[in-house]
């Protein structure tokens, strides 16, 4: 034996300086734990890791006992950010109205609401896109695809899907080999190879050295995701969990319960998959726990970013009935998440839905996501931040500086931060896919996901996978790695004719 293994996201010796954050940030009291907790030898949350840098083995009983301990501490926010289905409704005054369409029927408690924007239209207020002092031409603002999404609006269909999918994928390997390194070293790897502001893929060709050495790629993934090294899209969770999230649907259909995806996960998703929230609800599944209690027993990352990368299939399959993705994923979201977590989510899916409609453009899709989010809420508060950052700075580096000036002392994973700057990304661009994309991924934090995320959306309102620059799409060759049974090498294609057929069914 050697040592002892490290298996991160769960070990309770590890979770306590997680949720430790998690209480200050949520407005807890947990001063009389953390001095406890520090003086037995214990560490403080690690900054950017999922582990502490040394094993503690001998504090696991006490870590144990301090996370429950925790999890009884009263939130002064809890009025403001419930997790129940009825409350959250009830806290959305801009609801929007359910569409007359499939078996499923959001949970009791849940009357549909008038439709309304939570910010006005971007019609409304000037936004970087209509400013005379913002930057011109395709290295500012990535325009070698359609310029605008209201140009390109369709009502969803196989081609529009297909798009979506290669959108994600794209976004997703765009920020695969910078995930995990700070905000300035991808910064000087950019400007190092004359890829800044980002316009294409990340390459180690010119690199100097020095600068290599200080800020390594993600070492899971740049054999398989900088521009030298791209054959086909690699397997990654934020397109992993999108595949789950059509195969729940194919099995269950829209009627599918939070027990139901968990028993997927178990069946076929592999436990050393999963990250964060998930390797912790998983965790939960395996030791007997009913879902919803598996987002919140020991759980310290349900507020972070993963439900809202399960969300792009509630979205494409609910075409321009946001009140129906939201509740769709909600259910979804709840097997991992609360709160901001899930709220994230019902966002992304919202958003999705309304984009798939055929009438929203990018700011009308962001304003139609935030009537799903209660709006005295910290995502609510985040995602209006990124868009007014996005209005007021022509030079998008200085939009994220205003969001990591914000939300620096949240974990670079979780929901706030990662919200922030998609809405930012997505308003800078005014639904260009080029400079969706790169923004998103320039902006460091969860760089992979946000990439996911923005492809999907901007993809998705291009309505075509041709109107995708072929320097993106090219190098995906039509094929996705996964370990979920039966989908390995499956085609962006034929994964938008399943996805159709998801978002046709009664």
């Amino acid at each position: 034996m050697t040592g002892l293994l490290r298996l991160t996201w769960v070990q309770p010796e590890d979770l306590v300086g997680h949720e430790l954050r998690q209480a200050e940030q949520d407005g807890r009291d947990a001063t009389a734990v953390r001095d406890r907790w520090l003086a037995a030898g214990g560490m403080l949350a690690p900054p950017r890791a999922g582990a502490s840098p040394a094993p503690r083995p001998e504090l696991r009983t006490l870590a144990e006992a301090l996370l429950d301990e925790l999890a009884l501490l009263p939130s002064p926010l809890a009025d403001d950010e419930p997790t129940d289905w009825p409350s959250i409704v009830a806290a959305c005054p801009d609801w929007p109205a359910s569409q007359p369409r499939g078996p499923a029927s959001p949970p009791s408690g849940s009357a549909p609401r008038p439709a309304g924007p939570a910010f006005p239209p971007s019609g409304s207020a000037p936004h970087p896109a209509d400013s005379a002092t913002h930057p011109a031409g395709p290295s500012a603002r990535g325009t070698d695809g359609p310029t605008s999404a209201g140009a390109a609006r369709t009502a969803v269909n196989e081609h529009a899907l297909h798009a979506a999918w290669l959108g994600r994928a794209v976004g997703c390997l765009l920020g695969k080999p910078v995930e995990k390194l700070p905000l300035h070293a991808i910064r000087a790897i950019g400007r190092a190879t004359g890829n800044w502001p980002l316009t294409t893929w990340f390459t180690a060709r010119g690199l100097p050295a020095e600068l290599a050495a200080a800020h390594p790629w993600n070492r899971r993934s740049a054999a398989t995701s900088l521009a030298e090294n791209i054959d086909g899209m690699p397997e990654d969770d934020d397109l992993n969990h999108p595949l789950l999230a059509l195969v729940l649907l194919r099995r269950h259909g829209r009627a599918f319960t939070t027990a139901q995806l968990g028993t997927l996960w178990l069946d076929e998703l592999p436990a050393g998959r999963t990250f964060t929230a998930e390797r912790v609800a998983y965790r939960n599944l395996l030791s007997g726990i009913e879902p919803p209690l598996t987002a919140t027993f020991r759980n310290p990352f349900r507020e972070w970013i993963g439900a809202a990368i399960r969300a792009d299939a509630h979205g494409w399959t609910n075409p321009g009935d946001p009140a129906a993705a939201a509740e769709q994923v909600y259910r979804d979201a709840v097997l991992t998440h609360t709160a901001n977590g899930v709220y994230s989510a019902m966002f992304v899916a919202a958003a999705i839905a309304a984009a798939a409609g055929g009438t929203a453009d990018v700011h009308e899709a962001i304003a139609t996501g935030l009537t799903v989010v209660p709006p005295r809420s910290r995502l609510a508060h985040a995602v209006r931040f990124g868009v007014r950052a996005a209005r007021a700075e022509a030079d998008f580096d200085r939009a994220v500086d205003l969001v990591h000036a914000a939300y620096g002392s949240y974990h670079w994973v979780h929901a706030l931060p990662n919200a922030a700057l998609l809405a930012a990304a997505l308003t800078h661009a005014d639904g260009d896919f080029t400079g969706s994309v790169c923004r998103a991924v320039s902006g460091g934090l969860d760089t992979d996901s946000n990439g996911a995320t923005a492809g999907s959306l901007t993809g998705l309102l291009t309505g075509h996978p041709d109107r995708l620059p072929h320097r993106w799409t090219a190098p995906l060759k039509n094929r996705l790695s996964t370990s979920v049974p039966g989908f390995d090498g499956i085609g962006f294609d034929t994964l938008a004719r399943l996805t159709l057929k998801e978002a046709l069914r009664p």
